[in-house]
């Protein structure tokens, strides 16, 4: 077994016979703005350096780290699919969404590992891993990747839509960010089914 400089170890990965795609999501718990999910394929032979859970990194080194992976591909639910399949089936959307444009670009995985307790609907054999992306090399890998394209997804609404402290928050339900929304209102980004949302509208009477 090789040991990841992280810490991870290139252990699961190994026992399959073929391309494994490790798929992880993030922005599950943000007011505004798409949930995004990664789909990667990793080998031991171009492992980035320092590779690790995305929350146990710097911005600069998730970008780094990011901008190293050869076989990634990024996906997207948008905010009215959230609103309208709720949080958890978007974010398995994501994940599916991410995972056949990767399948379509380099080939189909022999095994799709994802982070957390459910898999996604797809047509590979998958495995669930709860907190997969702080033990699975590829997992840990997806994190990056789908951290790094959000939080760029948010500085981009951000500029579009200022005001709420995206470029910061990234669309958290931080203080300022509770303090834009009720003074602000809502915006086309924000996720109308999350209560501190709903309540704002109701407040407005909509």
């Amino acid at each position: 077994m090789t040991a990841v400089p992280s810490g991870l170890q290139w252990g699961l990965e190994a026992e399959f016979p073929g391309q494994v795609f490790g798929v992880d999501e993030v922005g599950r718990g943000p007011l505004a703005g798409p949930v995004v999910a990664a789909a990667v394929c990793l080998s031991p032979a171009t492992l980035p350096a320092g590779l690790n859970d995305s929350k146990r990194l710097s911005e600069q080194r998730r970008n780094t780290i990011a901008a190293a992976l050869q076989h990634v591909a990024i996906a997207e639910a948008s905010v009215a699919e959230i609103d309208a399949l709720n949080i958890l089936q978007a974010s398995h959307l994501a994940m599916a969404r991410a995972i056949e444009m990767l399948a379509r670009r380099i080939g189909p995985p022999v095994m799709v590992l994802v982070d957390g307790r459910f898999l996604p609907t797809m047509d590979f054999p998958g495995r669930a891993i709860i907190a997969g992306d702080s033990k699975i090399a590829s997992i840990a890998a997806a994190s990056i990747a789908a951290k790094v394209a959000r939080d760029q997804e948010m500085l981009r609404l951000d500029a579009e839509c200022p005001g709420y402290d995206w470029a910061r928050n990234k669309g958290y339900p931080t203080r300022t960010h509770r303090q834009a929304l009720a003074e602000l209102g809502i915006s086309p980004h924000h996720r109308r089914s999350f209560a501190p949302v709903r309540q704002q509208l109701e407040k407005s009477g909509f």
